[in-house]
């Protein structure tokens, strides 16, 4: 019997390393992703200011496996129905147990001239494409915009106005960074107290911040709002998340046994999960690696079989994190329980998450690295 994992972001990686440990002996075991690395996409904003983190935060794969087989091609196609995927080469790969978590692509909701003008963040090479722009902005002393508030956009926010200090430039001064939002705060899905605290420390750095400010159209020059038209010379957008080319751009819904077809599982930021309390769950590194967990046990239950021919009883995800992280350049803020941190604790907590998440992969050497790198930002 087969058992194949499409993508390995946070979702995949997980559900692949519990798999090669729970599933019998005589199973194979396949990791399909499009590339040979896994990227810590949560520290990606990093590498806009510091190009050398991406030692730390991608990790070959082969590195991380035990038992599994790796293919490195990218997906065309995938029937979940039937468990057929279609490689980009033409090679086609059947499994009779499967699970999608190949992540997102960046959402331009049909918004004209955004995907043509705007710098995405996916990947490292997005955000060296950010940083080499971002610096000719700030040497001009002109105007970058951010497109989303959400914890990405955040990030990115911060990231380039610790860049523009360490060049010598003061924001708002000499160099404008604004962040743009539809919805009526930073950080709109996240409690009061934590929206506040990320508000103040974007505030403190000089960013400014346009709420409930929706974006119509985009061209070279200018960003076209229902408000005012704002100009720009390096433009961000991070304002949302949608399926990849493989689901024909879809996030399927699934319930909170993760299961999409009887054959297949879905997870991660590729799905819209809605949890055991039928409440959807927001997509983040940290819900995907404990979504893994729910996903591994299902998966291997539905490998073993029920009794008497019937489907195996399936565990059920329950969304439930100790709270949230966001970087906000060299400082941050965490939410822990009720309590807000900010200062030298936060950093300390977003530098232990990282660094503690390589760990438990097994990458304990770019674990140290990621931790240096930011005591030392």
């Amino acid at each position: 019997m087969h058992v194949a994992v499409l993508g390995a972001g946070y979702a995949g990686l997980g559900l692949v390393r519990q798999l090669e440990e729970q599933l019998p002996p005589d199973m194979t075991l396949t990791l399909v992703n499009d590339g040979p690395d896994h990227v810590l996409t949560h520290e990606i904003h990093r590498a806009i200011r510091r190009p050398a983190v991406e030692d730390a935060i991608r990790v070959p794969l082969a590195e991380l496996l035990d038992r599994a087989e790796l293919v490195t091609t990218p997906i065309d196609s995938v029937d979940t129905e039937t468990g057929t995927v279609e490689l980009v080469d033409g090679e086609c790969l059947s499994y009779d147990y499967g699970a999608v978590t190949f992540g997102s692509e960046t959402a331009y909701y049909g918004i004209d001239g955004l995907r043509d003008h705007a710098h995405p963040l996916k990947t490292l090479d997005d955000a060296a494409a950010i940083r080499a722009d971002a610096l000719g902005t700030i040497d001009a002393g002109g105007r970058v915009v951010v497109g989303g508030a959400g914890l990405s956009g955040i990030q990115v926010a911060g990231e380039l106005a610790a860049l523009a200090r360490e060049e010598g430039a003061v924001v708002p001064e000499d160099v404008s960074i604004m962040l743009v939002e539809q919805r009526e705060t930073v950080a709109p899905n996240f409690p009061a107290n934590f929206q506040r605290a990320v508000r103040e420390a974007l505030t403190d750095r000089g960013i400014e911040i346009r709420t409930e400010t929706t974006v119509e159209a985009v061209d070279d020059e200018t960003v076209v709002t229902d408000g005012p038209t704002l100009p720009y010379d390096t433009l961000v957008w991070a304002g949302g998340i949608a399926g990849r080319a493989p689901t024909d751009g879809r996030r399927p819904t699934v319930r909170a046994d993760l299961r999409l077809t009887d054959r297949t599982l879905a997870l991660g930021d590729a799905a819209r999960v809605v949890d055991a309390d039928g409440e959807p769950v927001p997509a983040s590194a940290s819900a995907a690696i404990r979504e893994a967990k729910t996903a591994a046990t299902n998966l291997t239950r539905l490998v073993e079989g029920g009794d008497d021919g019937f489907d195996p009883r399936l565990d059920r995800y329950r969304f439930d994190v100790p709270g949230w992280l966001v970087s906000v350049g060299d400082g941050a803020v965490a939410q822990l329980g009720p309590t807000v941190l900010t200062g030298a604790a936060a950093t300390a907590a977003k530098t232990s998450v990282g660094a503690g998440y390589l760990g438990s992969v097994g990458a304990t050497r770019r674990a140290v690295e990621l931790a240096e790198n930011e005591i030392l930002t």
